[in-house]
């Protein structure tokens, strides 16, 4: 029997690890309630602040107005208020003494770490206080203080326990509101079971989600899970200061605060290195772990370095049509240092000769301007100043922004500059390019050594991003095919029967994928095949969205016009009414192309496109131009990633955008799942690059960016695995889900091991409980292989109970007394004797229901939420559609669950009335406090009809279990029943023989009734 280390003792030697060492932190046992956090804060804040003070402490009037400023409506607005004034973050006081004036206090430096004002302080097992009468105690682990204030906070499990159940203690706390007051201003989460460690920026509860649990790595990406070691690495100082306050991004777009990964921060330090030492470099971080996040930072830390005057931050003009601009500014906008967006060449000029140190956005194109300017000036003041100048220039997606000869040319300028380049594709000297005379043909020949690495084979093994899953679809047969070639060369002769497939697709001329019978084929499969893919069984609003990508822009119009005919029924392909079910409005479809193509396109193009924005802005409620598609294409950029809130609503979401080559590379939206290819294979880095636009962490239920070529499938094979030997350090193995067979086999595989245990539903009543929890494991092994299954386009319903030795009946069945069996299992108890404890929270993934998402309510409701300094439109100028949207999801929930719907409905119908009322407040938390409400009120009303203590009955109704005859607390609740009080209040009181057992069933029956519907779990 494996005895595991108790939780308190793991807690201890945290504390233990965290106080040891030359200036770390101080372990204060005497702080445990919010009254003593917020008076130890205030001797720091005064002993910090004695030059401003001038010897008159703070009053409690004057107190207060500080914690009025430091009680944040969110971990967001903390962050905000953080990131300071020159990276001082201050609160205002208008001292009682008008003679003072007012005052603005220091309290956190976010440079000043391990010394001059900061203190570092550790405390356990703090008492977060009930905030109403219907609320519980709860007490917090391990919580770190900087100046007094909570910034990082530790949940621990012992190693009987997942880290998870850490994970779901937290989202618990943060859904009944406890983290307030003085810790709102938390900045970290931190969960262990001591074995697995995970971190994670703080949110509120309906945005904290698991898929962004950060494992450390060290330099080497070498994992560190223990929870002593991360401490060390991690936890330690300077380095947990510098986690919360130089390592932290505000995203100004999505509300939210980003941490940054390992590898992002051991990218930033080697190029910090790498400038003291006056060299230049490159970072190769794979496509979709967050490159613009950490060109950014390095852009903006090396302004920190006194040798260099300012970084400019280069971006190809087409980025301008995408987000990398939008995400540097969203960053930048709550930030220590000023991003300088250039709007024209006298502009930068400006800028550049200005004695500011900042971080000046631009292209290419303006810094080839800035030279032309300055050519006939040589000798003058301005020249010598501007070409002396010490730059350092950083370069996202370095070789699409910058041509070697250019890059040269700019050096001749800029005679004192470094550079470091961003990709996810490096050159190599494999794939290199031709370029003229001594040109650099390879990244390292450009920018200098590589200074951080971070492959796409790591980024997956720390589930950074997710590995490709990738389907090679054909359109027609062999035999199709054989009678394409001999019609396509009739001068020519073939042994077709002795060539081998790749051969022959060698010799397919390409206009027959421009057949409409080919793309009516591919059509079929995005809109009839591709439900799993695209998360239909999520419901609408939750689905995920796709890309086409084509060869032509004259075929993404001709796609364009076909999907619009198959959708009104003019063709043989119809959308299935499986299809229609989920999103009857599906497809909802969108062309998007380069302004440079758009240029240069025929005047047929230019009409067609007209009829395209019609379409749109009718969809859409839009106004778009053919002279406003910048716009029209950054819209798209908007609803395609659903960044933004607004864009949760199915009203204003898009399924499929129809490309050539734009946004394959350098765009990002996570929910965007798959990505559908009619074209020739690309080059490895192309490849890689489009690829990467579908591998973005964003729900449990997506688990590859998913693939989907219709094209040349042996040969697109086989460019693909060279593409991921190149760019996945000898790790292709890893980077690709299985393949169809190979996921037949383990769902097979599966069943049968299950078959072993049990071989039909009904003899899982008969296990024992080693044997149920046998059984358990088993069927989640099950459960993921089905659910992997089911994504492939091969996979049809008619294959369970033929290719697969289990129908889905059956599976139904299993998954019955599934639940049956974990309830049993939850009812002894934790384990404390498993060596690979079973995971009871697992969520099932192939067994779909129908069930309605209450945190998407929850966030389609935040939508209307005013915050921060935003002010709110009137309500009739609020989307209509989203509004009704709100409406069906609760009358949906009402079928299931009136009594949460009630409640969500008087919430929502009151924001919609006075929505100022609710500026900066979290739905989720007023949710949970009328839950708590309610509830209080019916543990009142059964108290004083039953006459029983109060306090007992809310310990048995917070424990109760539906599956269990007796629940805990119950004796003792029965032992403080008042029976001669009830008969004497009770109209018509049960006799005292019939008294105990007809509470009990009554309270059954409220737990039922009126508790259990309204526990969001």
């Amino acid at each position: 029997m494996v005895q595991f280390t108790a939780e308190q003792e793991l807690e201890n030697n945290l504390i233990k690890q965290l106080i040891s060492g030359i200036s770390q932190w101080t372990y204060r046992r005497d702080l445990h309630t919010e009254d003593e956090l917020w008076e130890n804060f205030r001797k720091k804040l005064e002993a910090n602040n004695k030059d401003v003070l001038n010897g008159v402490p703070l009053t409690e009037q004057e107190f207060r107005q500080i914690q009025n400023q430091l009680q944040f409506p969110n971990f967001y607005e903390a962050a905000r208020w953080l990131s300071g004034e020159n990276g001082i973050a201050k609160v205002q006081v208008q001292r009682e003494d008008a003679a003072l004036g007012t005052v603005r206090l220091r309290v956190i430096n976010r440079q000043d770490v391990a010394g001059g004002s900061s203190s570092y302080e550790v405390i356990n097992q703090f008492k977060s206080n009930k905030r109403s009468l219907d609320d519980n105690d709860r007490r917090f682990d391990v919580t770190l203080l900087i100046n007094g204030l909570p910034m990082i906070h530790i949940e621990l499990k012992n190693r009987a326990h997942p880290y998870m159940d850490a994970f779901r203690q937290i989202r618990k706390y943060l859904k009944e509101g406890k983290f307030t007051g003085i810790y709102s201003t938390l900045q970290m989460f931190v969960i262990t079971n001591g074995a697995e460690t995970r971190y994670i920026a703080s949110a509120i509860d309906t945005k904290l989600n698991d898929q962004f649990l950060t494992k450390w790595v060290d330099h080497e990406n070498q994992p560190i899970t223990d929870y002593l070691e991360f401490a060390q690495e991690v936890l330690s100082i300077p380095m947990a200061h510098k986690m919360v306050t130089q390592y932290t991004v505000i995203d100004n777009n999505r509300k939210s605060l980003i941490l940054l990964r390992p590898y992002q921060i051991h990218a930033i330090e080697a190029v910090k290195q790498a400038s003291m030492q006056s060299k230049s470099g490159y970072v190769w971080h794979t496509t979709g772990s967050g490159k613009t996040l950490t060109s950014y930072k390095v852009a903006k830390n090396l302004l920190q370095i006194p040798s260099i005057q300012k970084t400019i931050f280069i971006v190809d003009r087409r980025d301008l049509d995408q987000q990398t601009t939008a995400s540097f500014l969203s960053y930048s906008e709550n930030d220590v240092v000023n991003i300088d967006e250039t709007d024209n060449v006298n502009d930068l000029i400006k800028k550049l000769l200005s004695d500011d140190r900042t971080v000046v956005v631009t292209t290419i194109q303006k810094l080839n301007y800035v030279m032309k300017r300055f050519a006939d000036k040589e000798g003058t003041k301005r020249y010598e100043k501007m070409t002396q100048l010490k730059l350092a220039f950083v370069v996202d997606e370095c070789h699409r922004a910058v041509s070697p000869q250019k890059k040269r040319e700019i050096e001749a300028f800029f005679r004192q500059s470094l550079w470091y380049g961003f990709t996810g594709t490096p050159i190599f000297v494999e794939n290199k390019k031709s370029v003229l005379g001594d040109l650099p043909q390879t990244t390292e020949q450009q920018y200098g050594e590589c200074l951080h690495q971070y492959t796409v084979k790591e980024a997956i093994h720390d589930q950074a991003v997710l590995g490709f899953q990738v389907e090679y679809q054909k359109t027609f047969d062999e035999n199709m095919m054989d009678k394409i070639i001999e019609e396509s060369h009739p001068q020519k002769s073939f042994n077709l029967d002795e060539m081998l497939l790749e051969e022959k697709e060698e010799l397919l001329p390409k206009d027959v994928y421009d057949r409409e019978d080919h793309m009516l084929e591919v059509i079929d499969s995005i809109v009839n095949n591709s439900r799993t893919k695209l998360g239909f069984s999520k419901g609408a609003g939750q689905t995920y969205d796709a890309i086409l990508t084509t060869s032509s822009i004259n075929k993404a119009l001709n796609y364009y016009d076909l999907i619009k005919k198959v959708k009104s029924g003019e063709t043989d392909i119809r959308v299935e009414e499986k299809t229609k079910r989920v999103l009857p409005d599906f497809p909802k479809v969108a062309i998007t192309y380069s302004i440079s193509e758009n240029e240069e396109s025929s005047s047929q193009e230019q009409k067609k496109m007209k009829e395209i924005l019609r379409d749109y802005n009718e969809e859409f409620g839009t106004n778009f131009t053919l002279e406003t598609i910048r716009a029209y294409n950054r819209n798209i950029n908007d609803r395609l990633s659903r960044k933004k809130e607004k864009y949760l609503a199915r009203s204003e979401q898009l399924d499929l955008v129809i490309v050539v080559d734009r946004l394959l590379t350098g765009f990002d939206a996570p929910c965007l799942s798959t990505l559908f290819i009619d074209r020739q294979p690309m080059q490895p880095h192309d490849l890689i690059q489009a690829f990467s636009r579908t591998n973005r962490l964003f729900d449990k239920y997506k688990k590859y960016g998913q693939i989907v070529t219709f094209q040349k499938p042996e040969i697109f094979e086989k460019e693909v695995k060279n593409a991921l030997i190149l760019y996945s350090n000898g790790g292709e193995t890893e980077v690709l889900a299985p393949s169809w067979e190979e996921a037949t086999d383990n769902f097979i595989v599966a069943i049968e091991e299950m078959r072993e245990i049990v071989s039909s539903p009904a003899e899982v009543e008969n296990l024992n409980e080693a044997e149920l929890k046998k059984f358990i494991k088993a069927y989640q092994k099950l459960d993921r292989a089905y659910s992997s299954v089911q994504v492939y386009t091969d996979f049809t319903e008619d294959k369970m109970g033929t290719v697969f030795p289990i129908n889905e009946d059956e599976i139904e069945e299993f998954h019955g007394r599934y639940k049956n069996a974990l309830e049993e299992i939850k009812e002894d108890g934790p384990e404390t004797g498993e060596v690979e404890p079973i995971d009871i929270f697992y969520e099932l993934e192939s067994v779909k229901t129908e069930e309605i998402n209450y945190e998407y309510i929850l966030n389609l409701i935040q939508a209307f939420v005013p915050s921060g300094d935003d002010e709110y439109e009137l309500i009739s100028k609020v989307d209509q559609k989203a509004m009704n949207e709100v409406d069906q999801y609760i009358d949906q929930l009402a079928k299931s669950n009136e009594k949460l719907a009630r409640l969500m409905r008087y919430l929502w119908s009151n924001i919609q009335q006075e929505p100022e009322n609710y500026r900066d407040q979290n739905v989720s938390n007023l949710l949970e406090d009328m839950i708590q409400g309610t509830s209080y009120e019916v543990q009142q009303e059964f108290s004083d009809k039953w006459q029983v203590d109060e306090e007992e009955l809310a310990y048995v109704m917070e424990n109760y279990n539906p599956k269990k005859k007796h629940q805990n607390g119950e004796q003792e609740l029965q032992r403080t029943a008042d029976y001669s009080t009830y008969k004497e209040k009770a109209e018509e009181p049960v006799s005292k023989l019939k008294y105990g057992k007809t509470m009990r069933k009554e309270l059954d029956k409220v737990m039922k009734e009126e508790i259990l519907p309204l526990r969001r779990q």
